[in-house]
């Protein structure tokens, strides 16, 4: 009797998507805005539901960061930003060059980000180390990590085309500086009060 050699067992094919082809899926209403979808590297990636400390966190972010820059930013939450025609993540929040048309002709790009805020709740590993390479990769000055369950936020700085170089951790004592507004710094108590 001789073996059979069995076939190699084919691998799934990812599809790939492009933001063009991405928007065309909610316009036409393929996804819904209830999904809460982000496409990352061309994969359409479903994100996590927002907790209360998640919220919480996010609602705090915004009023203090309002209060504290004014007209100097526009502050642009949970809203997708254009990372190349194959990346359209949705930080939880985005701190933007201040610009009189809020962005209506197109999605805000690298060039336009002074700050991306990124809360995590369930989503501390895939924020951590997908979504702060990618921003690192696309050039984005600075991203903060804010983990609402241990209390602590990671600050990101100097970008490269491997992701950040920096990561500083921030706790209680600590204040947090806006590298792209200067004299501007948010203190730990500020974001868990």
């Amino acid at each position: 009797m001789t073996a059979q050699l069995s076939a190699p067992v084919p691998k799934p094919e990812i599809l790939k998507f492009t933001v063009e082809q991405f928007q065309l899926m909610y316009q036409r209403g393929i996804l819904e805005d209830v999904d809460r979808c982000e496409l990352i590297a061309g994969e359409i990636l479903k994100m996590s539901p927002i907790g209360l400390k998640h919220a919480v966190a996010i609602a705090r972010c915004c009023k203090m960061l309002e209060a504290k820059l004014g007209d100097r930013a526009i502050i642009w939450a949970q809203n997708p930003i254009y990372l190349g025609e194959n990346s359209l993540p949705q930080p939880d929040i985005t701190l933007l060059q201040y610009r009189d048309d809020f962005y209506s002709a197109s999605f805000p790009t690298p060039a336009d980000i002074l700050l991306v805020i990124e809360v995590s709740d369930s989503s501390l590993e895939y924020d951590r180390d997908i979504k702060s390479k990618l921003y690192g990769m696309a050039g984005i000055p600075q991203m903060w990590l804010v983990d609402v369950n241990r209390q602590i936020i990671m600050d990101f700085r100097q970008p490269s085309a491997l992701g950040y170089k920096q990561i500083s951790l921030c706790t209680a004592v600590d204040r947090l500086a806006i590298l792209a507004c200067e004299g501007i710094e948010l203190l730990w108590q500020e974001v868990f009060a």
